[in-house]
């Protein structure tokens, strides 16, 4: 490879965060290693599909939020519609309702979630952070009055074949959770990485007015991608109401913090523009680890969460450290 060529993979790797990428992955796989040494039954079957089980919810949100943040932006409803999803659809089915109609009525409100959120920011111009600090409030408050401020009741056993397929089913002994994570990050990398629309949220997470001035529809971009993490969200919550068998209203509470940690650890930029979903596996992988395998070693819940968060804050740190470097040298 000459010199030419080696700098033009080099900038496309720095472009899209693959170095960020193989550094999460690096990270996974040595957290992996250190925990099963401390702990044998971290290694074992059945917890490995239980930590499977546990990331696909995070790699779920984690994707959506992924959208939202290449195009310089960020969702803080996230948690909020998964709560409101979870509550919305587990009311309809305990009082009698088909699970398919339940789930097509919860994911239009979700859908709604989106669309307000996408006009806040790209119509009326509203900072991200404030316009989804809002619906967030909104969401959650939906979540509450939906059943009169209390968890529904059981969905029933009309719902069962709904929580087989989101939950307990498995094939070729992986959960069907996780088959769902799986086929839902192929079908959104293949969107982000080989389609227009894909190179327009990188557009204008790198360069709005440069975006605008080529000719990309910044309210048509941030609409999708507001879109589909309202959609990641709302699977999200049917996944919980299934697990569970009935809506709770504290369901997502502080999953926005999920999702933007797997993000960020994955290298998906805050600042936009940078990044690949590849880094969202990477990133989910490492919270799921680091939350399960300090509970195998016993750590506290305080001190985990102080970990993760320390965690999440270098991460943030790292980029813009690496973001600034990049401009000063330019």
């Amino acid at each position: 490879m000459n010199k030419n060529n080696s700098n033009w993979l080099s900038r496309k790797m720095a472009a899209r965060g693959v170095q960020s990428v193989v550094t999460a992955g690096i990270g996974f796989f040595a957290l992996f290693i250190i925990f099963s040494v401390l702990s044998p039954q971290f290694r074992s079957g059945n917890n490995i599909q239980n930590l499977l089980r546990q990331i696909a919810p995070t790699l779920i949100i984690g994707i959506g939020q992924g959208f939202v943040l290449i195009t310089g932006n960020i969702d803080l409803a996230v948690g909020s519609v998964v709560g409101m999803a979870c509550m919305t659809a587990g009311t309809l089915m305990s009082h009698g309702m088909n699970p398919l109609l339940a789930c097509a009525i919860t994911l239009i409100l979700s859908l709604a979630v989106g669309v307000v959120n996408g006009v806040l920011v790209a119509k009326v111009n509203l900072p991200a952070f404030i316009a989804t600090l809002g619906t967030m409030t909104l969401a959650r408050g939906l979540a509450q009055l939906v059943n009169n401020n209390r968890n529904t009741d059981f969905i029933g056993t009309n719902a069962q074949t709904f929580r087989d397929l989101l939950y307990y089913d498995n094939f070729l002994t992986i959960y069907s959770t996780v088959w769902i994570a799986i086929i839902l990050w192929i079908i959104m990398n293949f969107l982000l990485s080989k389609t227009r629309t894909g190179r327009h949220i990188y557009a204008i997470g790198s360069n709005l007015e440069a975006a605008k001035l080529s000719g990309v529809n910044a309210l048509r971009t941030t609409l999708v991608a507001y879109l589909i993490s309202s959609f990641c969200s709302c699977l999200c919550g049917l996944i919980l109401l299934a697990s569970a068998g009935m809506g709770t209203m504290d369901a997502g509470t502080t999953y926005e913090m999920y999702a933007i940690a797997a993000c960020v650890i994955g290298g998906i930029s805050t600042l936009g523009g940078t990044g690949i979903l590849a880094g969202v596996i990477a990133g989910a992988g490492i919270w799921g680890i680091l939350q399960n395998g300090l509970q195998f070693v016993g750590a506290p819940v305080a001190l985990r969460n102080i970990i993760i968060g320390i965690i999440v804050i270098a991460a943030v740190m790292l980029d813009v450290v690496t973001r600034t470097g990049k401009k000063k040298a330019k």
